[in-house]
């Protein structure tokens, strides 16, 4: 009778062990208890974190196998080159500009343009497709005995490999600004500028060679695009840009969302509309017949399921989010990353959003999520 006892209580313990573990996960862990295994890809996905390190996770385990090692500090503002075989990124400080190649998973060159009482931080920068130049965009503060003096922002060419400013770049738009959106040319004999206007600079010189007005009206009574530039182009086609887009519908007073995708080339839009403007994340998924899309606000967490071929909405799903969401898609197309703010990646299937997983790490992102495919994106 003792004995039987003892076995009850400790399947009691057992049992109430077991909740208290549950009750620990996260409230879309607890829910996803017995779901399916992530099948995201091949490919691998890296990740700046806390303290000085770039996590490498492989897609085909959702498990971090690898860290990379950096100097200076957590990386910030990391982007991969046109041939997906190097990292760029800046330091907290936005001092120093980091080169880490991709194959050999090393620190390749690390530079400040900083000297003495003077202080040099990099705003902004884009690498040209060759990798052996940069655009930088630059803040400059001179410590004095009793006060600093800030200098106008500067815009220039810098040599990767030795470090010196070739040469002073023009503001395309005429005026100095601490943020600057640039894009080079798959050949990268040109450079588009995004701002109220596309400015094409060739890149010799960085003079203007034409230029594409984004602030004309699309039709009567319609206002004109306003659109998002992103530095993530993984399953675009070169030379064009997809995203989401707002206009202003004059005759009923309304804002309205669509989908348009740029030739950059040939400066050709192909736009439509597809309803009430949102809040949205944009995300291309391979093959660039889908998109994804990540609606966070007051009311709560959403995704969407754009169809590119029939230009439609799809599905719409509400989800248990959290604060500063960031999406992105595998390399087979078949599972959406939610990162960004804290040390956890979560992966919902991105057929039913169904919660799959979370991927908990041992120290806070500090860089948005980049994935690359083992092989050529299609």
């Amino acid at each position: 009778m003792g004995f039987g006892r003892r076995i009850a209580r400790l399947a009691l313990a057992t049992a109430l062990g077991a909740l208290v573990a549950l009750a620990g996960q996260p409230a879309a862990a607890q829910e996803a208890s017995s779901a399916p295994r992530v099948s995201a890809g091949d490919g691998t996905l890296y990740l700046g974190g806390f303290p000085s390190r770039i996590f490498v996770i492989d897609e085909a385990t959702t498990s971090v196998v690898d860290e990379i090692a950096v100097p200076n500090g957590s990386p910030r503002a990391m982007v991969v080159s046109e041939d997906r075989e190097r990292f760029h990124f800046l330091d907290p400080t936005m001092q120093y500009l980091t080169t880490v190649d991709v194959a050999s998973r090393e620190v390749t060159d690390s530079f400040r343009l900083s000297e003495g009482n003077r202080t040099v931080r990099i705003r902004g920068f884009r690498v040209a497709p060759d990798g052996r130049t940069a655009i930088l965009n630059l803040d400059t503060a001179v410590k004095l005995i009793d006060r600093f003096e800030v200098e106008p922002y500067r815009l220039v060419e810098v040599d990767l490999a030795t470090h010196e400013i070739l040469q002073e770049l023009p503001w395309p738009a005429g005026q100095p600004t601490p943020r600057t959106r640039f894009l080079y040319s798959p050949d990268g004999e040109y450079v588009y500028h995004f701002g109220r206007d596309v400015i094409v600079l060739e890149t010799e010189a960085f003079t203007e060679v034409d230029r594409w007005s984004l602030r004309e009206p699309v039709e009567p009574g319609v206002g004109p695009i306003r659109f998002g530039f992103s530095t993530d182009l993984l399953y675009e086609e070169p030379g064009f840009f997809t995203n989401l887009f707002t206009l202003h519908d004059e005759a009923q007073d309304r804002d309205l969302m669509g989908i348009a995708r740029i030739d950059l080339p040939n400066r050709e839009v192909d736009f439509y509309t597809l309803g009430p403007a949102r809040g949205i994340q944009f995300a291309l998924a391979p093959g660039r017949e889908t998109a994804y899309g990540l609606q966070s606000s007051i009311e709560g967490y959403e995704f969407w399921t754009f169809d590119l071929e029939q230009r439609r909405i799809g599905q719409r799903r509400q989800v248990a989010g959290r604060p500063r969401m960031a999406l992105d898609v595998s390399t087979n197309g078949e599972v959406l990353y939610i990162s960004s703010a804290g040390n956890t990646i979560d992966f919902y299937d991105a057929a039913s959003f169904d919660y799959l997983d979370t991927l908990a790490l041992d120290g806070d992102m500090t860089s948005g999520l980049i994935v690359i495919p083992s092989s050529p994106a299609p």
